[in-house]
């Protein structure tokens, strides 16, 4: 492989400004690059590992399972629980919106399942935003809302299993 050509320090506020541009140009790749060359200078950079984990679940059209993992590998890099909770919620959220988007057997179900999990992350950062940060009670009401709009949407039944007795 090619070496790589390292980012100057003073550079790094320009390249996230790049980063987060990219991302809303719908060029997740391109900020995903971006980050992971700030991060080479500055590994613990909360904000370019922010917008790498948010520009990772932007390419789960792509390439779901690898982007799934890389973002939840960012997690523990975060620097507060919040922070950590609040995003893991996010990555289900934005992998249940995947399923429901790609439909399929079972969809509902799957896409259910992520949505109750992501609301569960979302619960346990409303307990500990800061003041003034409603973004996880947001997250969640647009949880609940898709759940209520798409019927397809809906827990698992239940097994239908009744023990033989001897």
């Amino acid at each position: 492989m090619t070496e790589l050509k390292r980012l100057s320090s003073q550079a790094i506020p320009n390249a996230l400004e790049r980063a987060i541009r990219y991302r809303l140009l719908n060029e997740p790749v391109q900020a995903e690059s971006i980050c992971l060359d700030i991060l080479e200078v500055e590994p613990t950079h909360q904000k370019a590992l922010v917008t790498l984990l948010l520009a990772l679940t932007e390419q789960f059209d792509q390439r779901l399972a690898k982007s799934f993992a890389e973002a939840q590998k960012v997690i523990p890099s975060l620097d507060d629980e919040y922070k950590r909770v609040y995003y893991e919620g996010l990555i289900f959220e934005r992998r249940a919106n995947y399923h429901l988007r790609h439909g399929g057997p079972g969809v509902g179900e799957i896409a259910y399942d992520w949505y109750h999990r992501a609301m569960g992350c979302y619960e346990k950062a409303m307990e500990m935003r800061p003041s003034g940060n409603d973004e996880s009670i947001l997250r969640w009401n647009s949880c609940a809302r898709i759940i209520e709009r798409h019927p397809q949407v809906k827990p698992a039944p239940e097994p239908d299993f009744h023990p033989m007795l001897e």
